[in-house]
C-alpha cells in the first residue's frame, strides 16, 4: 500500500532528498508550509487524509484553498508532473548542461514545488533556498551559476532581473512593463504550474473560452476559461474529479482571445464589480493605476452602494506617504484608458496590502 508522506521541511537539499526517497518507495508527497502553526498543520493533515492510501502513480498532493478557504488536496500523478516538466522546459528552452534552476518560492505551493520537480524530471541542476531573500537570490546567480528562477511580482521588484537568462513569473498579475527575459505565466495548482506563457498555451494544452456557458465550443468573446492537458490533476484528495467527461477543467477565471491569438486573463469571475450595470474587472483597473508614479501598490475592490449597486474603490499604498495621489488623478488615469464607468469612486490609503505567500492580494481582507 502506497501512502501519503507529509514533508514539513524548509527548502534545501533535505527536502529534495526526502521527496526522492518517497517517490522511490512509490509514495506520494504532501509538502507542508513550515511557517504554519501546529494547529493549522493538524487541520491540514486531517483534511487531506494523511494516513489513508494513495493510488498507484500518484506523485504529489498539493494543498490549496481555492476560493472557498477550505483546504483541498490537488492530486498530481507522476505522468502529470512529467508532462508539466517537459512542456515548461521546452517553452523556456532549458539546456540541462548549461542551465541551473533556483527554487526560492514556498515549496508547499505549486509555483515553488514545480521548480524542484521540473529539475528532477529533466536532470537539470538545482539550487533550493528556504525562502525568498533578494540578496541570496542574486548571489545564487553570480556565485552558483543559476540561470533560471521562478518568482512572483513582489519578488521581481527586489532583484536585478538581468542576472538571469529567464525569469518565470507567476502568482499574481504581471507588471505591464517588464524586462524581455521575464515570462508571465498563467496556471493554478490544478494545472500543476503555469500552462500559458506570455499568453500562449504550452504544447499539449487546450484552452477554451465558454462565452455561452458551454465548454469545448471554441467561440470568441469574453467568458470563463476552461483548460485541458496531460498535466492536469487526477482528482482532489476526497476523490472528486473537477474535470468533465472530455477532460476540461473550468478554472473560474474569465478571459478572452486578443487579436494576435494570445490569451488575456481578466480575473476571477467572483471578483467582477458590477456598478451601474457595467462590469468592471479589478485587474484591468489595477494595471492602469500601478503605472502611476504616485502609486506603489494598489488593489481594486467593490463596495456596496445604494445607488450604483457597487462602487469601484481603489485601495492604494502611495509611493510617498506625504504626497499620495488624489482621487481626481486616479479617476482621470482610468477614464483615459478604460472609460468613466471603471474609474474608482473612492480611494482608501493604506500602508500595506494583505497578500498571500505568493504575492496575491487577499481581496477578502480589504
Amino acid at each position: 500500500m502506497h501512502r501519503l508522506v507529509p514533508l514539513d521541511l524548509p527548502g534545501g537539499p533535505a527536502f529534495v532528498d526526502a521527496l526522492r526517497a518517497a517517490w522511490d518507495n512509490g509514495d506520494a508527497v504532501l509538502p507542508i508550509d513550515p511557517r504554519l502553526p501546529r494547529p493549522a498543520v493538524e487541520v491540514l493533515l486531517h483534511a487531506l487524509r494523511v494516513g489513508e492510501p494513495v493510488e498507484d502513480g500518484d506523485a504529489l498532493v498539493v494543498a490549496t484553498s481555492g476560493t472557498t478557504g477550505e483546504p483541498k488536496g490537488v492530486v498530481l500523478t507522476h505522468d502529470a508532473v512529467r508532462a508539466s516538466a517537459m512542456a515548461t522546459s521546452a517553452r523556456v528552452v532549458v539546456d540541462s548542461d548549461r542551465d541551473t534552476w533556483l527554487a526560492c518560492l514556498p515549496l508547499a505551493h505549486v509555483g515553488g514545488l514545480s521548480v524542484v520537480t521540473r529539475a528532477l524530471v529533466t536532470g537539470t541542476p538545482l539550487v533550493v533556498h528556504p525562502g525568498f531573500d533578494a540578496h541570496a537570490v542574486e548571489r545564487a546567480a553570480v556565485e552558483e551559476g543559476v540561470t533560471l528562477v521562478s518568482l512572483v511580482a513582489t519578488a521581481l521588484r527586489r532583484v536585478d532581473p538581468s542576472l538571469f537568462r529567464t525569469i518565470v513569473l507567476g502568482g499574481s498579475a504581471a507588471p505591464a512593463v517588464r524586462p524581455a527575459n521575464v515570462v508571465a505565466t498563467y496556471g493554478m495548482t490544478e494545472t500543476g504550474s503555469g500552462i500559458v506563457y506570455d499568453g500562449s498555451p504550452l504544447d499539449g494544452v487546450d484552452i477554451d473560452i465558454a462565452v455561452d456557458g458551454g465548454v469545448g465550443t471554441g467561440g470568441g468573446g469574453t467568458g470563463e476559461i476552461s483548460v485541458r492537458g496531460p498535466m492536469l490533476l487526477r482528482c482532489y484528495r476526497d476523490g472528486r474529479d473537477p474535470k468533465d467527461a472530455d477532460g476540461w477543467y473550468r478554472t473560474g477565471d474569465v478571459g478572452s482571445w486578443l487579436p494576435d491569438g494570445r490569451l488575456e486573463v481578466r480575473g476571477r469571475i467572483d471578483d467582477v464589480i458590477i456598478t451601474g450595470g457595467e462590469n468592471v474587472w479589478p485587474d484591468a483597473v489595477e494595471a492602469v493605476l500601478a503605472a502611476l508614479p504616485s502609486v506603489h501598490e494598489v488593489a481594486v475592490v467593490g463596495r456596496d452602494d445604494d445607488e450604483w449597486g457597487q462602487r469601484v474603490v481603489a485601495v492604494v499604498v502611495p509611493s510617498d506617504a506625504s504626497a499620495p495621489p488624489s482621487l481626481d488623478e486616479v479617476r482621470g488615469a482610468v477614464k483615459e484608458v478604460l472609460g468613466a464607468w471603471a474609474a474608482p469612486r473612492a480611494m482608501e490609503l493604506v500602508d500595506t496590502l494583505p497578500r498571500t505567500s505568493l504575492g496575491k492580494v487577499r481581496r477578502g481582507a480589504l
